[in-house]
């Protein structure tokens, strides 16, 4: 395919920049550059973790001083209650739960997080260590518990990493990492919206592996070895570079491509869950523009991602296109209103199913999604709401006569439509 070939050549010449680490145009994760000169203790510039325009960040974290040098800790606590309808089956070819999980709940009241920091953020040697309960809520799949999440994904400590840094302009880091890929954070109170959206159904959460960081001026990038989606075997290579045009407009690119395949279907349910074997095997590049004026926020971003054909691990192959915006308008100091719109499909066809493999609903399905998020803010309390919106094109239809389900939402799985409402409230410490 010539847009796969372009994403593998484009990825490759990514990683020969070396650039820093960013997550995207809107995102920097974890900064390279450390201050030249020493502030006095307790004076370090805290990055970690990054906010987006509608929550605020404890401006004075609690700061330790030890033998080490002075440690940093934060945190945040926030709960919601949502409902949605309709839920997923559990037995949903899309939606299914893995074993000993509780289903997609129509109702639910729970965490979003729990997390506590611990970092060091200054002199040559650094580390910053993120733990505690999570939700990742995501438009288009379902939504199980904190618990269970944790469960599924990357247990009670989901972010923990050292660096070291050079000079001013280059560090490396290795250890648990956030990825260089895709353009929304990852935890609810690092973005503009609650749910995030279908597009990063494609991406990764974390990274295990060993990073290369570079800034100069405009210029940040990065490249990284690391174990795609948290498989515990390198074997894939991602990269980012943004570029800051001014104060107001940031470009950026990112992506990333496995170099060795892996089977997970000899592992168990959980374990191919947060290590999907179709995306595994994939290749993503994200194309990301940031607008910032006064109290507008806007980020509009395009996706690109590829499936290989492997018959030895029975993928058939596909692709995905897809774009979103982003936007945020802060109307007051305390109160913001935030929204995104967005768009994917896939390749194939629902007429010859196994002629590609499923990446969204189904080969040959798309998706289409709104989201409205007012947020107010008071200090460092925050609570906000969110209403959701999904319309899904192209899907296979079940029967129930035949025993067999659709790839939609819904007890059939042949509802095309699906609509969220959340509340959240928290505080940052």
């Amino acid at each position: 395919m010539i847009l796969e070939t372009t994403l593998r050549v484009t990825t490759s010449a990514m990683a020969l920049l070396l650039s820093s680490a960013a997550f995207s145009a809107d995102l920097a994760a974890p900064p390279a550059s450390t201050p030249a000169a020493d502030p006095g203790p307790c004076k370090a510039t805290i990055a970690n973790p990054a906010f987006g325009p509608t929550i605020k960040a404890n401006p004075n974290p609690a700061c330790f001083t030890s033998p080490s040098g002075d440690l940093y800790v934060g945190g945040v606590a926030s709960g919601y209650f949502y409902h949605t309808a309709p839920a997923f089956d559990p037995a949903s070819p899309v939606g299914g739960v893995p074993l000993n999980t509780g289903r997609d709940e129509q109702n639910r009241i729970d965490f979003t997080n729990l997390m506590a920091t611990l970092q060091k953020a200054d002199g040559p040697f650094q580390f910053y260590v993120q733990a505690g309960l999570y939700s990742f809520p995501t438009l288009g799949v379902p939504v199980y518990s904190s618990f269970d999440q944790n469960t599924l994904y990357f247990g009670p400590v989901p972010i923990i990493y050292g660096k070291y840094v050079f000079n001013d302009e280059w560090s490396l880091e290795g250890g648990r990492m956030p990825t260089n890929i895709g353009t929304e954070l990852l935890f609810t109170y690092q973005n503009i919206n609650i749910t995030r959206g279908l597009l990063v159904g494609q991406e990764n959460f974390f990274n295990q592996g060993v990073q290369v960081n570079y800034a100069s001026g405009p210029w940040s990038a990065s490249v990284a070895v690391v174990d795609g989606f948290f498989s515990g075997e390198l074997n894939w290579v991602t990269g980012a570079v943004t570029y800051k045009i001014d104060d107001n407009n940031l470009v950026g690119i990112n992506g990333g491509t496995h170099f060795a395949s892996f089977n997970s279907l000899d592992r168990g349910s959980k374990f191919q869950y947060a290590t999907p074997l179709t995306l595994q095997n994939s290749s993503i590049l994200v194309a990301n523009y940031t607008y910032t004026n006064g109290p507008w926020t806007a980020t509009p971003y395009f996706q690109y991602t590829s499936v290989d054909r492997d018959q030895r691990l029975g993928l058939a192959g596909a692709e995905t296109y897809g774009g979103a915006l982003l936007v945020a308008y802060n109307i007051t100091d305390n109160f913001s209103l935030g929204g995104r719109i967005e768009y994917i499909a896939q390749s194939g066809s629902r007429f010859n199913p196994g002629g590609a493999t499923s990446l969204l609903f189904g080969a040959g399905s798309s998706a289409a999604s709104y989201t409205i998020t007012p947020t107010f803010n008071f200090d460092r309390f925050f609570v906000r709401g969110e209403y959701s919106h999904v319309d899904l094109y192209g899907i296979q239809l079940g029967s129930l006569a035949d025993g067999t389900l659709g790839t939609g939402f819904g007890r059939t799985g042949n509802v095309k439509s699906q609509d969220r409402y959340m509340v959240e409230t928290g505080f940052t410490f």
